[in-house]
């Protein structure tokens, strides 16, 4: 196993557990004490973690954003229910923009298996490879600084990229989502890029994990007024589908879709 996989591994565990133990890890990944406590501190460097007595904990701070492989593979089950649902609202020869978040991945991943004509604006490098093989549509890189740890094109350059197109639908994520303040990113130049693509949409649906709902993040993305369509991977809470239905926003789960079926 190469380090950074290691690594990666041990931030899920710190993600999941919270807490981390120097010897346990070493006989879980058949290496040395003295590895694992390279793991942890380059972890530390990162701000992923603090070292602690004998291991480590998870840094929570709001500002940290994890490895974009390591959140992808973060409940994929509710992903994927999420993108057959957003890539449901999609239609043959419409314009999207699809962002550069870990959910956009699937839901480029369920249009490949249910639309033949699209095109896809997008500023992930991700989709980018994902879309390659498709032959029957146009896809455009908003082009832009690459940002590795997002495998994200971002900056003043990707804006106004955005702002050349106007799009039938903008399909994105984020970091945490309030009632209040609205959507929420770790950092400033991912929130710039979503309120960019949000302006440049006819519809804009947010795809967002329950889990992300009553979280705060440092950067505003975006207010609940700009959002046309919620997608999430189970029902919100009933405060929640008040306020979608006060706002004239339209709520997408499972549930409720398999009901429709």
């Amino acid at each position: 196993m190469l380090a950074l996989e290691r690594r990666n591994q041990i931030l899920e565990k710190l993600q999941s557990e919270k807490k981390v133990v120097v010897s346990e890890l070493s006989q879980l990944y058949d290496v040395s004490e003295e590895t694992i406590r390279r793991d942890l501190e380059k972890l530390e460097k990162e701000g992923f973690a603090t070292k602690s007595y004998g291991g480590a904990v998870v840094n929570e701070t709001l500002g940290i954003e994890l490895p974009f492989n390591v959140r992808k593979n973060r409940n994929v089950s509710g992903k994927q229910k999420m993108a057959e649902i957003a890539a449901s609202l999609v239609e043959e020869d419409e314009h999207i923009f699809l962002d550069a978040s870990t959910t956009a991945v699937f839901v480029a991943k369920a249009l490949k298996e249910c639309r033949k004509r699209l095109t896809v604006i997008t500023n992930s490098m991700e989709i980018l490879l994902e879309l390659s093989d498709v032959s029957d549509w146009n896809i455009i890189s908003t082009g832009g600084v690459m940002e590795g740890r997002y495998l994200a094109f971002l900056g003043s350059r990707t804006d106004d990229a955005i702002r050349s197109y106007y799009v039938d639908k903008v399909i994105f994520s984020c970091k945490a989502l309030d009632a209040e303040r609205g959507m929420m990113e770790s950092q400033e130049l991912l929130a710039s890029t979503k309120k960019t693509m949000m302006d440049s949409g006819r519809k804009n649906i947010l795809v967002a994990e329950g889990g992300k709902f009553d979280k705060a993040a440092y950067s505003m993305a975006g207010s609940l007024h700009d959002v046309n369509i919620v997608v999430t991977d189970r029902k919100p809470a009933e405060r929640w589908l008040r306020l979608f239905e006060e706002m004239g926003i339209e709520c997408r789960y499972p549930e409720d879709r398999a009901t429709e079926e």
